[in-house]
């Protein structure tokens, strides 16, 4: 490419990254040109780099990103947006696209160029969701559906021809209530904090989040022992009385169950059907293994399962034909060529560190052994040097098994998901190449709101404090025996439109356990990726606010005492450290493949200076 295309290139990117500042009236905005999609941390933007050919259609994409970012960091106030965030993750899915509806149509009002970037940018998502195919009002997901309707109420020229077809199927469907609070949305569009209580109120309509507590309600709120959403603050001071809590509060039944699953070979069926009776009764069962403390007043905090009937753990192949399952494959192949060689150099660090920790060595200068050949020069100065033999020595490369558990929820949609499978994929490879065996599985539930569970309870007459409402989905992308080579494909399922729903991690982590702890490997590793805490609306609705939460910290308490297996976390953007003893939290998907692979190099790096030790109190003790 000559170096006029060069300077050329250069020319739009400081451009583009002068006219963003500009539009935002802010001009300590750090603008950065790199692969991947844009995203804004701060005041920190991440465009997409352009190639030196400028070709139209990627003009206009860069623009249309820069423009969104720039209008972001105008019209919007992140303190004001936070605090008053709804804590179900479906219900700040569609608060954070409502708010970036408000933002853009209300920056680009008055920029008829900006507009018409923005539209382009839409329609072509719209049309990469499939939106023009849908046929069905529940094809097209709540949040999507309600950021359209607002854009549509707000701005009608807002809204792209792709889209048009399926929000129609929406028009009228929503009742009264909604609807007033989507002319609220367009009254209050100049008004950050009037619009966001207007979305509160939309979320509330379509019972996404409960309604925002008036002033004055909050302490009553928190003593509630039956209520759904709780508020940021209402969490954080949760989780800091968390610790003294927990040693008054009752242990888990599930704390029972992992005995059992250690001392027994393999966990079977039935033992999950007697932690089903005990759970249900109220009642433990007795033996050297109970670990479970009598509660104090009422069993309202034991976690427990209202029915198992409905739970599932499926393999991948069986939740889509194989044709789809290939395109899902393509798909994630063709959206992640530029991360893809990223993270397999990362990968390659990885394997050259434990193949060389698997390299036999040896032991030199030594009185007896082999022939050193390198130094026979020191025969021929002095025949009776003795110190010219070697000998090998033993490695203590212990054999290991590694699980990838993914959060399938549906805040992990687009990019993080995306980039989890790719991860995942280069993750088992790279291991396998190095004799270490790799599972991958994901967690996600089989409905939204319940399903057959929260069915089942309101057939019994809504008894109270019902324990989970869900019905589980565990997923196998690949087993620890199976090659990555008939594995590949699986992967791409967790791209496919209405996999992912809600997530109950404490019950997923524990299943993630017992399957590890039936393995054969002497090291077992537990890698867990999340982006948020443990959220199910149907659940949350009818226990307690922290149940699912309290219930995750119970299990992870629990594995990290036995140290069976070496658990560690990645949090995107969730802080996990507050849960994990090991654990890093990473703001960008993209930041994934590598915190993976330097999380793992660091584990095999003690694994090598603990041999290192042993090896060393063993020559100590051979001298003395």
């Amino acid at each position: 490419m000559s170096g006029k295309d060069q300077g050329k290139a250069e020319d739009f990117k400081r451009a583009t990254a002068g006219t963003l500042r500009a539009m935002a009236a802010t001009a300590d905005v750090q603008v950065a040109y790199q692969p991947g999609p844009s995203g804004l941390a701060g005041k920190r933007a991440r465009l997409p780099a352009p190639s030196r050919a400028l070709a139209g259609p990627e003009v206009a994409k860069l623009r249309a990103a820069a423009d969104s970012i720039a209008l972001r960091l105008r019209y919007h106030d992140d303190g004001l947006h936070n605090a008053r965030a709804p804590h179900s993750r479906e219900a700040k899915e569609a608060f954070d696209a409502l708010e970036q509806a408000r933002v853009e149509i209300v920056g680009s009002e008055y920029m008829a160029g900006v507009a018409a970037n923005l539209r382009r940018q839409l329609g072509e998502q719209c049309e990469q969701q499939g939106l023009d195919n849908v046929t069905a009002r529940d094809q097209l997901p709540l949040s999507t559906a309600l950021s359209l309707l607002a854009r549509e109420r707000m701005d009608p020229a807002s809204v792209p021809e792709s889209a048009k077809a399926a929000l129609k199927l929406w028009h009228g469907t929503l009742g009264q209530d909604a609807e007033t609070a989507l002319t609220d949305l367009a009254v209050a569009r100049d008004n950050q904090a009037d619009f966001i209580t207007a979305a509160r109120k939309l979320l509330a309509a379509v019972e996404l989040a409960e309604g925002e507590a008036e002033p004055g309600d909050e302490e009553e709120s928190e003593q509630e022992s039956e209520g759904g959403e709780q508020t940021p603050q209402q969490n954080n001071s949760q989780d800091s009385q968390g610790e003294s809590q927990q040693q008054d509060a009752p242990m888990l039944a599930s704390a029972p169950e992992m005995a059992e699953s250690e001392s027994a070979d393999e966990p079977g069926e039935e033992g999950d059907n007697a932690e089903d009776t005990s759970a249900d009764d109220g009642e433990s069962p007795a033996g050297p293994q109970q670990r479970r403390t009598p509660p104090s007043g009422n069993d309202s905090t034991a976690y427990r399962a209202f029915t198992r009937t409905f739970d599932e753990e499926v393999e991948a192949e069986d939740l889509c034909d194989p044709d789809e399952l290939g395109r899902l494959r393509m798909q994630l192949d063709q959206q992640l060529q530029h991360l893809q060689a990223v993270v397999s150099k990362l990968a390659n660090r990885l394997q050259r560190r434990l193949l060389a920790q698997q390299t036999r060595a040896w032991e030199f200068d030594l009185e007896e052994g082999l022939l050193d050949t390198a130094r026979l020069s020191r025969i021929i100065a002095d025949p009776f040097l003795a110190l010219t033999y070697k000998r090998e020595r033993d490695t203590d490369f212990r054999d290991t098994v590694v699980t990838l558990l993914i959060d399938n929820s549906g805040s992990m949609r687009g990019r993080p998901i995306t980039v989890a499978a790719m991860c995942g994929d280069i993750l088992a490879r790279t291991l396998e190449r190095c004799a270490v065996k790799v599972e991958v599985l994901g967690f996600t539930t089989r409905a939204w709101k319940g399903g057959q569970s929260r069915e089942a309870w309101v057939q019994a007459g809504k008894p109270p404090h019902p324990g989970r409402l869900n019905d589980l989905r565990h997923i196998i992308y690949k087993a620890a025996d199976t090659p990555w080579r008939r594995a590949r494909k699986n992967l791409g399922l967790m791209l496919r439109e209405g996999l992912l729903k809600e997530n109950i991690d404490g019950e997923a982590l524990l299943w993630a356990y017992r399957r590890l702890l039936s393995r054969p490997e002497h090291r077992r590793i537990l890698m867990v990726i999340s982006d948020g805490a443990p959220v199910d609306d149907s659940t949350l609705s009818v226990n307690h606010g922290n149940y699912l939460e309290r219930h995750l910290r119970d299990v992870i308490r629990e594995i990290e005492a036995r140290d069976a297996v070496e658990l560690v976390a990645i949090g995107i953007g969730h802080d996990v450290t507050r849960y994990y003893r090991r654990a890093v939290t990473i703001v960008d998907a993209e930041e994934l493949g590598g915190t993976m692979m330097r999380k793992l190099t660091e584990l095999f790096d003690e694994d090598e200076a603990a041999a290192w030790s042993r090896f060393a109190s063993r020559q100590a003790t051979l001298v003395a």
